[in-house]
């Protein structure tokens, strides 16, 4: 039985050194990277949500080897990344607005 499906290879992140006009002429607006990268990570948390209920449900569980076990554990680690760096891009976003209104003001 196979847990958390193939290797997911990571969600390309622009290079932060890379000019603009460099970065814009390889490939889509950088919005639309961020909305694509937003996808991905939404995408990943769900595929971790559905993982971590199957694994609570115990029958789906049993007779599991070691190699399902260790891609299990390896999906709810790959979840529980996606999940903290959901907290952190919240937390930046919300830091983002809170300066912006009081420079405003």
């Amino acid at each position: 039985m196979e847990i958390s499906g193939p290797p997911r290879a990571p969600v390309p992140v622009a290079n932060a050194a890379t000019p603009p006009s460099t970065a814009a002429a390889s490939g889509p607006e950088p919005s639309e990277r961020f909305k694509e990268a937003l996808s991905a990570l939404g995408s990943e948390i769900d595929r971790g949500e559905k993982l971590v209920k199957r694994s609570l449900s115990g029958a789906a569980m049993s007779g599991l080897g070691a190699g399902d076990l260790i891609a299990l554990q390896a999906g709810i680690y790959r979840y529980s990344e996606s999940v903290d760096l959901a907290g952190k891009l919240v937390d930046r976003a919300g830091n983002a607005v809170r300066t912006t209104l009081q420079s405003s003001g």
